[in-house]
């Protein structure tokens, strides 16, 4: 698929499979499963700070795409589609995490931050190349560390305008 204009490309962000929030609850759920064997409705909002009502609403919408489903005692279970999307986007953390943190230097703390903003946002054929890309850096890790000092090396861009925008 060829996009005409960069300023066509936004258009395609509504086309992803997954929402930030979307890809939290299915992360909550399988952690909750793992850790206690269930996943109620009051530990699903527990754990992600929110009211019962707001998670019971998006747990319904991602019950009707079949991602979840729910059994006689309101535990709530991945399907295998929610659990394929779920081990997609836990992999896409851990690869930008890596990319991010180990590769590139940015803080630890950043690295998570923005690899959550994007870890349900690329698409299979992204992820794929990201992670040979991720693994050929890593695999040797005299080549990870001269990636990363010759990276440190490099002048900044030079922007004369170039801040940080959150800090204005």
């Amino acid at each position: 698929m060829s996009i005409s204009t960069q300023s066509d490309t936004w258009r395609f962000f509504d086309q992803n499979p997954l929402t930030h929030s979307a890809a939290h609850y299915l992360m909550t759920i399988h952690e909750l499963k793992s850790e206690h064997g269930y996943a109620r409705l009051t530990d699903i909002s527990r754990h992600l700070q929110i009211s019962a009502g707001s998670c019971s609403t998006s747990l319904k919408v991602l019950k009707k795409k079949g991602l979840i489903t729910d059994d006689q005692n309101k535990f709530w279970s991945l399907t295998p589609k929610g659990e394929r999307l779920t081990n997609f986007v836990e992999r896409n953390d851990q690869l930008l995490t890596t990319l991010l943190h180990d590769l590139l230097g940015v803080d630890l703390w950043q690295a998570e931050v923005d690899a959550c903003k994007m870890e349900h946002l690329l698409s299979f054929e992204t992820s794929l190349k990201l992670a040979r890309f991720v693994e050929f850096l890593t695999s040797d890790e005299a080549l990870a560390m001269q990636v990363r000092e010759h990276i440190g090396q490099l002048p900044m861009p030079d922007y004369d305008d170039l801040r940080d925008p959150a800090e204005e």
